[in-house]
């Protein structure tokens, strides 16, 4: 059953999302509304991949009160969650983008809304579809790491490298004020890449710490801050349900080459272990140490001077035009997808498709409201910590999702160490 989409937001990523939104064969017409409308315009009149909008709306308000079936949320990080729960209580399914909110209420209430009318919920996590995140799920899957006993995550993103221009396009001139947003606040591309390898588990307490901002430009400074916020690099260890652990930095000021890998994550099992750099990627056990770069490198699928990424700075483009790993599941992706722009490591196809047919099926998605905040609600946790001096802290979980949940992945072999050895053998 094919549906309709209103898109809030038609900045950097909603441009982006649009293309293929309007291209996925389960949706009949798309939607826009932002507060810029010549954005709007910009993306129907550009002579190149131009996105044919069934229609636009002057607020968001108008948008919910329409008969439109769905919205998708590419709003400013601190109004997703509010957006989110008056989509759900207006009728309307509901893609968001990260985080999916920063109050534990505001997560709470979303997934009792998504409880109560069955509507579907999809948080667009693109580390849920990074190349290592889908390649270390698999090995996971076939049982080859045993007990994970410990993992890290990192997001590790410079503001040197696109971050002011990112904050500049969507700040305006009070820019400074939300470009201080706290790190741990954004905690789902660390946070999801390891519990969307780690499916069965969750957080249950955190310590945190947070180093207070040097550069003195005026951007961490908490007289200009509206999050009160000074701190640019921020540390958290979380214990899991399972008397294991695992930790996570978020580094907003760090000499690193994030254009080329921002999100990088490790996996220590009992039985193997999967180790991830900028440059090299390993699996290895007791015995044995295989190379899996290869599984994990991803294909670009448009150039960086593409006019679609005129907008977007040159040290963020990396992020919107990654393509396909040999460890994606692409035969599961519509055809009308070939050519189009994706990113993240080849993640925002997979994200796309997974709202789609959603709701297009009646099912939650992987990333559905409660695996949504398995990802953000410990990162809300780990910020008050920090604030309180690395307190430990507990994190109550809000259990696994209660309605029907699609694994479109799920006919995808899983990889033990000849599963491996056969897809690097044919690399």
């Amino acid at each position: 059953m094919s549906f309709t989409l209103g898109i809030v937001g038609i900045g950097q990523f909603g441009t982006h999302f649009a293309e293929l939104f309007s291209a996925h064969p389960d949706i009949s017409a798309v939607y826009a509304v932002d507060s810029v409308p010549e954005r709007i315009d910009a993306i129907e009149q550009r002579e190149q991949n131009p996105v044919h909008f069934a229609g636009r709306f002057s607020s968001v308000e108008e948008l919910l009160a329409s008969d439109v079936d769905a919205v998708a949320i590419f709003t400013q990080r601190w109004t997703h969650g509010r957006i989110a729960i008056q989509a759900l209580q207006a009728g309307k399914h509901v893609y968001s983008a990260v985080p999916m909110a920063i109050e534990e209420e505001e997560i709470r209430e979303i997934t009792r809304l998504v409880q109560e009318t069955g509507l579907v919920y999809m948080m667009g996590e693109t580390s849920q579809y990074n190349a290592a995140v889908v390649l270390a799920r698999r090995i996971e899957r076939s049982g080859a790491f045993g007990e994970v006993f410990y993992a890290e995550g990192d997001y590790v993103h410079d503001m040197d490298l696109g971050f002011y221009d990112a904050y500049k396009y969507s700040g305006g001139d009070a820019w400074k004020s939300t470009a201080s947003y706290p790190p741990l606040l954004y905690p789902t591309h660390s946070i999801g890449g390891i519990l969307g390898v780690l499916e069965d588990r969750h957080a249950v307490s955190v310590s945190a710490l947070g180093r207070p901002d040097t550069r003195g430009d005026g951007v961490f400074d908490k007289d200009v801050s509206m999050f009160d916020n000074d701190v640019s690099n921020a540390f958290a260890l979380f214990e899991m349900d399972n008397g294991g652990a695992f930790r996570t930095n978020e580094l907003r000021r760090v000499g690193y080459p994030s254009h080329k890998r921002e999100s990088r994550f490790r996996f220590f099992g009992e039985t193997s272990s999967f180790e991830e750099t900028v440059d090299v990627t390993y699996w290895h056990d007791k015995k044995t140490v295989l190379e899996v770069t290869d599984l994990i490198s991803t294909s670009s699928t448009m150039s960086l001077d593409d006019p679609r990424l005129k907008d977007v700075s040159p040290t963020l483009r990396d992020a919107f035009v990654a393509g396909a790993a040999r460890s994606h599941h692409q035969d599961r992706l519509p055809s009308e997808f070939q050519g189009k722009p994706n990113g993240h490591e080849g993640a925002h196809h997979f994200l796309v498709d997974d709202f789609a047919r959603a709701v297009a099926n009646g099912k939650q998605p992987m990333v559905n409201a409660w695996q949504a905040a398995r990802y953000t609600l410990p990162g809300i946790i780990a910020h008050q910590s920090m604030r309180e001096g690395g307190a430990r802290l507990p994190i109550h979980d809000l259990g696994d999702c209660p309605l029907p949940v699609q694994d479109l992945d799920a006919d995808q072999p899983a990889l033990d160490e000849a599963g491996i050895q056969a897809l690097l053998a044919d690399v």
